[in-house]
């Protein structure tokens, strides 16, 4: 790198002249401002997550805050809302790759959310090259030329684009201030932010984010105050940054109104981000000995705990004037098998009108072959209208028992064992191969169902409950002979393509089972592997 670094920050991974561009002594000047102001805050709050975890493994229950219910009780709304906000009925979602971008921004979609988080391998040149990526589609430059002779580029309408930075766990670890690594979130949203406000701002517009894995509404007061300080540094209008919160995590469930109102001068609703949702009660609850989930593929959306969940989110939102953004199926078109892929479709089809007869304002969809679908379900409902923002949902009434009413238990299946095992060896595999969303036995895996594969298995092994329905225990040593099975039909399956990052993958995916302390998160030791 040419240019002089800001004092204080390092960088120690390859910066080529395209990356440079993003680099520039001022964004990183931007990026350590913040880092300095708000990195004390961070860091208290992940020993507060530390804190909870230690109560609810000690048999304590999360409950509705009582040291918040006026805000509960309160008579209150969010800011209004732009108008490129206001129809959100089909959302795509996708890594910050170039070619991907383009076709989910041309899709007919309302809203692309480009993902540097579950969808995306976090390394050096991914992250970069997706900041790059976004400062072309806000510019609406981005353009892609294939090896195949194709070239991609912008319709004229596109997608309203929205970002979702990395959680609050996560590192950069190729920058450095003052010695302490930048945090993941922190560097996403600060780049990003740097390279577009000010020519959005010229246009009448703002960028607009997703902000995933909070667990309570004082990391969603962290999430604004770096709104609010972001905002003044470059001198733009308070309020124009609009961020839909994710509620992901079981505790963040009980703090939904919390979280809004933190978040109310800058809030575009919230999003119920199911695979993590899930993923999230498995951790909280691990060594709770009365908490066990059956097969991955039996916990549905209408399963009591996810179902109370679901709509308690659409009240809270609409309560608040805020938009409800229902979560994505894993199913995927299945070119290869017409019925199978006709079977896929209507489910996606009903999981849609669904979400938008309880009250949904939209949904998730992960291709974009499956707008259009997407597009007819939520219309089948609505009508002509974008939005049921005024569906207040009164007669829904959720208590702490019900969001913590964890059915199915049963079954837990040989089957079901084995594909956790597969999927989550073969979802490291191509992530550490750069890739972070990948088809999988015609589903679409990310992050936070592989993260459900393997937090199950952990949780079987050492849970009385976790028996298979043909009365065999879940143990380590079962764990390992049927791994050792399935790496053997993995090495068959992928022959030549086989590769190093796969014995890595299942290397990492013993430790993440065999660990007596449970990780976190997977991508905490993966990030380790990654340049």
């Amino acid at each position: 790198m040419t240019q002089a670094l800001p004092p204080g920050v390092d960088i120690n991974a390859p910066v080529t002249g395209s990356f440079a561009a993003i680099l520039t002594p001022e964004a990183l000047a931007f990026v350590a401002t913040l880092h300095r102001r708000f990195e004390p805050q961070r860091r208290e709050l992940m020993q507060r997550r530390q804190q909870r975890q230690a109560s609810l493994d000690a048999g304590a229950l999360p409950d509705f805050l009582p040291e918040t219910a006026a805000i509960r009780q309160g008579d209150w709304q969010i800011a209004p809302l732009p108008a490129d906000l206001h129809d959100r009925r089909v959302e795509i979602t996708g890594p910050a790759e170039r070619k991907v971008m383009i076709n989910a921004l041309n899709s007919g979609a309302g809203v692309f959310m480009v993902d540097f988080e579950d969808a995306q391998c976090p390394s050096w040149d991914n992250q970069l090259q997706g900041q790059i990526n976004l400062r072309d589609a806000w510019r609406k430059t981005l353009a892609y030329h294939g090896h195949d002779g194709r070239h991609y580029r912008l319709n004229d309408e596109i997608a309203t684009l929205m970002v979702r930075p990395r959680g609050w766990h996560l590192p950069e670890k190729h920058l450095l201030v003052d010695g302490q690594m930048v945090n993941g979130s922190l560097f996403d949203f600060a780049l990003s932010y740097f390279h577009s406000a000010a020519a959005l701002h010229e246009l009448g517009r703002a960028p607009y984010y997703y902000l995933p894995k909070l667990e309570s509404h004082l990391e969603a007061r962290l999430w604004n105050d770096i709104f609010i300080c972001a905002q003044e540094l470059l001198q733009l209008p308070r309020g124009s940054i609009k961020a839909t919160a994710m509620i992901e995590n079981i505790l963040a469930a009980f703090e939904m109104d919390e979280i809004l109102y933190e978040l109310r001068e800058h809030s575009a609703g919230l999003n119920a981000g199911r695979w993590d949702y899930i993923f999230s009660c498995i951790k909280h609850f691990r060594h709770n000995r009365e908490f066990c989930l059956a097969d991955r593929e039996r916990i549905t959306m209408r399963v009591p705990f996810m179902r109370s969940y679901t709509l308690l989110l659409i009240k809270t939102c609409h309560q608040r004037g805020a938009p409800a953004i229902g979560g994505m199926s894993a199913l995927i078109p299945i070119k290869h098998d017409p019925s199978r892929n006709e079977l896929a479709l209507a489910e996606i089809r009903a999981e849609k009108e669904r979400d938008a007869r309880d009250g949904y304002d939209g949904g998730w969809v992960a291709h974009p072959g499956l707008v259009p679908l997407a597009h007819e379900a939520f219309r089948s409902v609505l009508g002509g209208a974008v939005h049921q923002w005024q569906r207040r949902r009164d007669d829904v009434l959720i208590t702490a028992a019900d969001l913590l009413n964890f059915q199915p238990e049963t079954p837990i299946t040989e089957h079901g064992l084995r594909n956790n095992i597969n999927v989550g060896i073969q979802y490291l595999g191509a992530w550490f191969s750069g890739n972070g969303c990948v088809p999988i036995h015609n589903l679409l895996e990310e992050a936070a169902t592989a993260e459900i594969a393997r937090s199950q298995i952990w949780q079987w092994i050492r849970s009385p409950k976790g028996v298979l329905d043909d009365g065999r225990k879940v143990t380590l040593g079962l764990f390992r002979d049927l791994a050792a099975d399935e790496i053997n039909k993995l090495r068959a399956e992928y022959g030549s393509r086989w590769r190093r990052q796969f014995e890595d993958a299942a290397q990492l995916f013993d430790l993440l089972i065999s660990s007596d302390e449970f990780i976190d998160f997977l991508t905490l030791p993966g990030n380790e592997y990654l340049d």
